[in-house]
């Protein structure tokens, strides 16, 4: 077992969990995008970053990826961690703001507009369908191609497959495929009409704590009732 500080409690966690697992199994919040459960943890999406250390040589890591070690100490919503997952999250809705997925974490850290010109990007480059791939379906169908900006996600040489089975996992799995209505305008980016985080967008008397049921949300098609 391994001893450390989150947020100032003192715990014992299982040695070899990274910090997003004892984190989690503790109950302390943190967003992911590109990790999921049984698959890899790969660190690309930046929105688990959690501050350790002390003073100066306190830095910001990846939780899904940094492992426990006794006495470190680890915070997981300080004041540094809060705004560089919001400005994580403005980019990620820069690039793809119809992902409900990346909507409904940006409706989460409290974001609710992006400053930068949107892109409307079909892949983000989570890796999560290559890894779905690669470790669920044990086919590696696809995967990552070229670097820097020209760095994108299908088969090698642009060739049809004769391993994927098209079994659709990659699609499942992906944060950028899961849309919603929402509007081009960057000051309405964020609908948060699903995400469940306040009261229903639509008055319903005698079931104020009825969460919203709407699948597809219909939020930005209905107007308040006179």
């Amino acid at each position: 077992m391994t001893t450390l500080e989150i947020n100032g409690a003192a715990v014992t966690v299982e040695d070899g969990s990274t910090l997003l697992e004892a984190a989690r199994f503790l109950g302390f919040p943190i967003p992911t995008l590109c990790h999921m459960d049984g698959l890899e943890p790969y660190g690309a999406c930046r929105l688990c970053l959690v501050e350790v250390g002390e003073g100066k040589g306190a830095r910001l890591v990846t939780s899904c990826t940094f492992p426990v070690a006794e006495g470190l100490k680890v915070r997981t919503a300080s004041e540094r961690v809060v705004r560089a997952r919001r400005m994580v999250v403005e980019l990620l809705l820069a690039s793809c703001p119809e992902s409900r997925t990346i909507q409904d974490i940006a409706s989460a850290l409290g974001v609710r507009q992006q400053r930068f010109r949107q892109e409307h990007e079909s892949c983000i480059l989570c890796g999560r369908c290559v890894r779905m791939c690669s470790e669920q379906m044990v086919a590696k169908a696809i995967g990552f191609r070229g670097r820097g900006q020209d760095r994108s996600i299908g088969t090698p040489f642009d060739i049809k497959s004769e391993v994927c089975r098209q079994c659709g996992g990659c699609i499942y799995v992906c944060p950028a495929c899961q849309l919603r209505c929402t509007y081009s305008d960057p000051d309405k980016a964020v609908c948060g009409g699903c995400a469940n985080l306040a009261p229903p967008c639509v008055e319903r008397k005698g079931f104020d704590d009825m969460m919203c049921f709407m699948s597809p949300c219909v939020a930005c098609e209905i107007k308040e009732a006179d």
